[in-house]
């Protein structure tokens, strides 16, 4: 097999296991469910004090992985556990999909 079909198989084999791992998530369901998120983190996402993570802008991934983590306790915190413990994986990557769509904080350049 000629090299160039190797690095084609090899870029559509990633494809298909990172197609398998991530779900799209509905960014318009994710802000009906981001309703309870709002008390800490903010109607906009920026965090309602400083100890509050902000959520606008982060990688959809990054919120997934968090996400699950906390469900599954992997990840410990009195505040977000009863918030994740009955959210579904669908509920999970649509609230990540609203959260990676807003407008989050500009990071300058050095």
């Amino acid at each position: 097999m000629k090299i160039a079909n190797r690095s084609v198989l090899a870029v559509a084999a990633a494809g298909l296991l990172l197609a398998g791992t991530a779900q799209a998530g509905d960014p318009e369901l994710g802000r009906t469910k981001a309703a309870p998120c709002a008390t800490c983190h903010g109607v906009d996402g920026m965090g309602t004090a400083p100890n509050f993570p902000v959520l606008a802008g982060q990688y959809a991934d990054y919120l997934v992985h968090v996400l699950k983590q906390y469900r599954s306790g992997e990840r410990e915190n009195a505040l977000m556990a009863p918030f994740v413990a009955d959210l579904s994986d669908a509920d999970i990557a649509d609230l990540a999909a609203y959260y990676a769509a807003m407008q989050g904080l500009v990071v300058p350049e050095p």
